[in-house]
């Protein structure tokens, strides 16, 4: 197994994709954003705005310029992106989903858009707490293109 994102000599270079099908393709990822009941209780109340909404309009606008962030990612003609953030015992759980009709895979994009999200729910409550901590970043889900599907077992 190579890494598709070397050439010969090991130099990191972008994959030529111009030979590949166009497909429909979506990807599914998640993150876990551990709060403090606190940071639970006042995320009705916060000053600066819903934090829950902030992040996800920050995730979606994350996938869209994923390719702007990651060195050899395409930029891609994106056909949906969906972020929900659900409130949890813990803290609230992030799950996005994106798709496109693309010669390559989403899969960067709905990691992006989990992780901005994420980091944004960060931003949003950091004045109550310093200690929150951010995990489980991962891809759940991906269909279509040559690799075939995946789920997570």
């Amino acid at each position: 197994m190579t890494l598709s994102h070397y050439d010969s000599a090991g130099q990191a270079h972008m994959v030529d994709i111009s030979g590949k099908p166009v497909t429909r393709r979506e990807a599914h990822a998640s993150a876990s954003v551990a709060l403090s009941r606190e940071v639970l209780d006042a995320l009705p109340q916060n000053p600066k705005g819903n934090p829950l909404e902030v992040a996800r309009i920050a995730g979606i606008q994350a996938a869209k310029r994923t390719w702007e962030l990651i060195p050899m990612c395409h930029p891609l003609p994106l056909t949906s992106i969906d972020v929900k953030i659900e409130i949890v015992p813990d803290g609230v759980t992030i799950h996005t989903a994106v798709s496109t009709t693309a010669p390559t895979g989403v899969e960067m994009e709905a990691l992006t858009a989990a992780s901005i999200a994420a980091l944004t729910v960060y931003d949003m409550c950091k004045a109550l707490d310093k200690g929150i901590v951010i995990r489980e970043i991962r891809l759940e889900k991906k269909t279509g293109g040559k690799s075939g599907d995946y789920v997570r077992g």
